[in-house]
């Protein structure tokens, strides 16, 4: 049983993990929706609750926005 307030959507772009105290990442995003994201990422050895920062660009046609987000390990 699905239990996802918003559908999501299939995203293939490259997300910049940056992880408290160490150095960030380039992972991959698989999919989004209006309250989340999966980030497919090799084992970074983060608990479930740990705070990370998110960036990632959004290709607007003529203008590329880079958005940060701070997100929560689920």
């Amino acid at each position: 049983m699905e239990r996802r307030l918003h559908t999501r959507h299939r995203a293939r772009t490259t997300v910049y993990v940056q992880m408290p105290g160490r150095k960030g990442r380039l992972c991959k995003a698989r999919n989004l929706s209006a309250n989340g994201v999966f980030v497919e990422t090799a084992n970074l050895g983060l608990q479930k609750g740990t705070v990370v920062e998110l960036a990632f660009a959004i290709n607007l046609g003529s203008v590329t926005k880079i958005h940060r987000r701070t997100a929560v390990v689920a």
